[in-house]
């Protein structure tokens, strides 16, 4: 039988030019993305607007396949720019009150951690974690706590969270559960029923193979009306379809976080590249992903180089970070990319991130460019 990334290969074009190893950072298009991309604007191209209904029918696909994909239902996707916008909608949409308090996590990407550093000026606490304390101390932290918000996988350690038994934790706490899910959507499940999660975000451009700014918000249904729409235009309302119309009744689905005309050549990439993930299963991709970030692991750990945060069968992920003491992360990323290998420097470290589709034995390639170091 063929392995995976040898039945998907012909998907991805740019296997033919290069070793990519950046899909924590922006993702090439996976082939049926690009590809309804292009017949998008072709068709706006030849006929303008003239098939609008398709476009409608697009959006409401693409939050078909996203529900899929963890568990939801359509009517609680609502499509928004990126992650930021998603995790921005619910810290400001949220009523808060002096008092109140959050827990977050040091190491956080800034789209999940500027939000609450922002309301510690409107005198909500925030309860300052690390993400590798244990379980017992987030319960502790989550005692009287209104919302945890933390990432499935951190973009610089790749550490994966146990979402389930943190989501057990908020329900029993009745702590709100917000989760940044863009480092580990479409490269390890979710369940956004079993890990009791109120809501997430993610974009298209990372492990989802899709576009930049085009993404999914996710809200639980009976969360929906705790959180107001803060953006406010024509199609936060019901009655959206009727331009005469003065009812500003909000939407009674996800939609209601949906302020304006949506991107939609980006709906059309994102839907495709979703239902692309869900025909490969991504239960098939991510132990094919685990094991390519364990090849990276166990790999630059025999050269001498020193890696980031801890790595399990239970918390690893497609990301691995790595360095060697004397040699900027900078300089090793050049010396990769001049043998056509793409990594990426963050802070101090180089951050690769092979999807399913990478063949074993490039890896050994980046290996062998790093063994003269």
């Amino acid at each position: 039988m063929q392995a995976l990334w040898e039945r998907y290969r012909d998907q991805f074009p740019v296997t033919e030019r290069l070793v990519y190893l950046n899909h924590a950072a922006v993702t090439p298009l996976c082939r049926p993305a690009a590809e309804a991309m292009q017949s998008l604007a072709q068709d706006a191209l030849d006929f303008g607007s003239e098939h609008y209904q398709k476009w409608l029918d697009t959006y409401e696909a693409l939050r078909v396949a996203a529900a899929r994909l963890i568990n939801a239902t359509p009517r609680e996707i609502a499509i928004v720019k990126n992650t930021s916008e998603g995790i921005a909608t619910i810290a400001a949409g949220l009523k808060w009150k002096p008092g109140d308090i959050v827990v977050a996590f040091q190491e956080e990407f800034p789209a999940n951690f500027y939000p609450w550093k922002r309301l510690e000026e409107r005198g909500v606490e925030v309860r300052w974690l690390s993400i590798f304390d244990d379980l017992d101390c987030i319960d502790r932290a989550c005692a009287g706590a209104r919302m945890l918000a933390v990432s499935f996988v951190q973009y610089l350690s790749g550490y994966r969270v146990d979402l389930e038994k943190i989501g057990e934790i908020c329900a029993r706490r009745g702590c709100f559960f917000l989760v940044d899910a863009i480092q580990g959507l479409g490269a390890f499940p979710i369940d956004v029923r079993a890990a009791h999660i109120d809501a997430l975000a993610a974009d298209g451009h990372k492990w989802l193979l899709g576009p930049e700014g085009c993404g999914i918000l996710y809200v639980r249904k009976e969360c929906k009306d705790e959180i107001e729409p803060v953006e406010f235009g024509w199609t936060n309302v019901a009655k959206y379809y009727d331009y005469s119309s003065r009812d500003m009744t909000l939407r009674t689905d996800a939609g209601r976080y949906e302020c304006g005309t949506l991107n939609t050549i980006g709906c059309y990439g994102l839907r495709a590249s979703i239902e692309f993930l869900l025909g490969v299963g991504i239960d098939n991709a991510a132990p094919a992903i685990q094991a390519l970030g364990d090849r990276i692991h166990e790999g630059v750990t025999a050269l001498g180089f020193e890696t980031l945060g801890r790595r399990s069968p239970e918390s690893g992920a497609g990301i691995v970070s790595f360095r060697k003491p004397g040699i900027e992360a900078h300089a090793i990323v050049r010396k990769l990319k001049d043998a056509g290998i793409v990594t990426a420097p963050r802070q101090g470290w180089v951050r690769a991130a092979p999807h399913f589709y990478i063949a074993p034995e490039e890896i050994d390639r980046m290996l062998a460019e790093l063994k003269s170091l």
